[in-house]
C-alpha cells in the first residue's frame, strides 16, 4: 500500500488493531493482575474514559520521539521505532516501581511514507504494549512536512504514597545497577562508523528492541529495598548527576564494579567511556541503604553494587589504580551544544 491513509481510515485502522491487541493480551494476562488503572473507553470517542483506584497513585509520563534524533529509517525498523517509542515511558514507570496501564500517541508523518510503514510502526508498538499489559487507549495523527515524530503518554499506578523518587539518596546509600550499561552505546557508535559487521546480535536486540525494567522495578518498591531510583536513558554520568541532584548529594563510582556489556566473540567489554556516558540502555540505577539486603538478581536480573552515596556534593569515579577523577555528566542532554 502507497501513501498513508486519511486519518478517518487510519483511526479506524489502529483501533481494529487495538481491539485484537487487547484480546490477546487478555489471554496472557496474570490472573494475579489487578485492575489499577481500568481504561473503560479507548480509541474512538473524544476522550478515553480511564477508571482510578482509590488506593492508588496515578504516574504520567511523556516522551518525544524524532527522526534523526532518536531514530533513522535507513538504521531502525519500523517495528523497532514503534518498540523504542513506547519503551522511553515504560521505562520511566518501571523507575517508580509502577506498574503501566495506558498508552496514548500523537504522531506525524510526511505525506509520502508508505502506509506499510505506519502498520509496521504499529505492529512494533502494540506487541510491546501486549506483552506490558498496557493498552493504547488514544492520541492524534497529522500530517508532517517531511519527518516522523511521535509522541507517547504513558499511564500507570503504584499504592499511594509508594512512588520511588530520585530525592530519597543518603549519604552512606549504596548504588546499584541492573543489568550491562553501555550496549546501546556501542551499538550507535558501530552504526555512526558503518561497521555493521561488529554488532554483536545480542548487543543489537538490546539497542533496536530493549526492554523495561518493569517487572524489576515493581519487586524493588514491594521489598522496599530503594531509597531512590531513576532510569538509565540519558547515560549513566549523566542520570546519576539527576539522582544527585534532586537528592541533594554527591556519589562515588567504582570503574571495575561497573558493569559493561560485551561484544564480540571474544566477550570484550565496552569502552568505560560507553558505559558512563552512553544512554537507552533502559536499566535501573537505584540507591539503598547499606542495611538494606540487596540480592544479586532481582527478577531474574543482574544487580551490580557500583559506588556509594557521599555528603560532598560532586560525582568521583574511581579507577582501578584506586586514583580519582571528576565524573563529569557527559550524556545525552537535548540543547546542549555538542562541542563542550
Amino acid at each position: 500500500m502507497g501513501l498513508p491513509l486519511p486519518e478517518r481510515l487510519l483511526i479506524a485502522r489502529l483501533a481494529n488493531a487495538v481491539a485484537d491487541n487487547a484480546k490477546s493480551a487478555s489471554r496472557e494476562r496474570l490472573a494475579s493482575k489487578s485492575d489499577d488503572l481500568k481504561v473503560v473507553t479507548g480509541i474512538g470517542d473524544d476522550c478515553a474514559v480511564l477508571r482510578l483506584r482509590q488506593t492508588n497513585d496515578i504516574l504520567v509520563t511523556t516522551d518525544f520521539t524524532l527522526e534523526n534524533v532518536h531514530f533513522r529509517r535507513e538504521w531502525h525498523s519500523p517495528e523497532s521505532v514503534g518498540h523504542r517509542c513506547l519503551v522511553r515511558g515504560l521505562s520511566d514507570i518501571a523507575a517508580m516501581g509502577g506498574r503501566p496501564s495506558a498508552a496514548f500517541l500523537s504522531l506525524a508523518v510526511p505525506p509520502k511514507l508508505p502506509q506499510s510503514w505506519v502498520d509496521r510502526f504499529f505492529r512494533g508498538l502494540l506487541k510491546l504494549a501486549r506483552e506490558s499489559n498496557v493498552t493504547l487507549s488514544g492520541g492524534d495523527t497529522s500530517q508532517s512536512p517531511s519527518k516522523i515524530l511521535a509522541d507517547v503518554i504513558v499511564l500507570g499506578c503504584v499504592p499511594k504514597g509508594t512512588a520511588v523518587l530520585r530525592s530519597g539518596a543518603r549519604p552512606g546509600d549504596r548504588i546499584y545497577a541492573t543489568g550491562a550499561i553501555g550496549g546501546s552505546a556501542a551499538t550507535l557508535s558501530l552504526l555512526y562508523s558503518s561497521k555493521r559487521k561488529g554488532v554483536n546480535s545480542q548487543l543489537s536486540q538490546r539497542y533496536f528492541f530493549p526492554e523495561p525494567r518493569i517487572r524489576v522495578g515493581q519487586i524493588l518498591r514491594q521489598k522496599k529495598i530503594p531509597s531512590s531510583m531513576i532510569d538509565l536513558s540519558d547515560g549513566l554520568s549523566t542520570d546519576l548527576s539527576h539522582l544527585c541532584e534532586d537528592s541533594g548529594v554527591g556519589a562515588e563510582i567504582w570503574a571495575a564494579s561497573i558493569p559493561r556489556a560485551v561484544t564480540g566473540k571474544s566477550a570484550k567489554p565496552i569502552a568505560l567511556d560507553l558505559a558512563l556516558h552512553g544512554g537507552e540502555d533502559y536499566e535501573l540505577l537505584f540507591t539503598a541503604s547499606p542495611r538494606q539486603r540487596v540480592p544479586p538478581r532481582v527478577g531474574g536480573v543482574a544487580v551490580s553494587y557500583i559506588g556509594e552515596i557521599t555528603s560532598r556534593k560532586q560525582i568521583s569515579l574511581i579507577h582501578q589504580n584506586g586514583s580519582s577523577s571528576l565524573l563529569e555528566p557527559r550524556g545525552w542532554e537535548h540543547f546542549r551544544r555538542r562541542d563542550s
